[in-house]
């Protein structure tokens, strides 16, 4: 697939093996040296590598403070679900999105259901 992510620090590191096995070069927060740095560092560091930001964190998904990007997926998973579980369902629903699916794109990952919101009406 040939695209980027960078896996921040509120999701298990197991979730890079997902996204490994989805075709993406992987980097994780903890990995670079981004562990405890604050969201707009970590976007930054994001867009300066061309990689998509996967995490829980909801603030990501806020256009007002990062209304352009590579792209950033959200995961919303119940914290009763195991890891593993979570790894299982993120794998099986992202399996069949497209390289343009994620370009540019807000993606809301939740069990069962993957929602992509567009950032095309945003001015460039």
């Amino acid at each position: 697939m040939n695209l980027r992510v960078l896996i921040d620090e509120d999701l298990h590191k197991s979730i890079a093996s997902v996204f490994k096995d989805l075709g993406f070069t992987v980097f994780d927060v903890r990995d670079e040296g981004l562990r405890g740095q604050k969201d707009q560092q970590i976007f930054a560091w994001a867009q300066q590598k061309e990689a998509i930001i996967v995490s829980g964190d909801l603030d990501f998904a806020n256009i007002l403070d990062f209304p352009k990007h590579k792209g950033i997926i959200i995961l919303r998973f119940p914290n009763e679900l195991s890891t593993a579980t979570i790894n299982q369902e993120v794998k099986r629903l992202l399996k069949d999105l497209r390289k343009e699916d994620y370009k540019s794109n807000l993606i809301i990952v939740s069990p069962g259901n993957v929602r992509i919101k567009s950032n095309e009406f945003i001015p460039q």
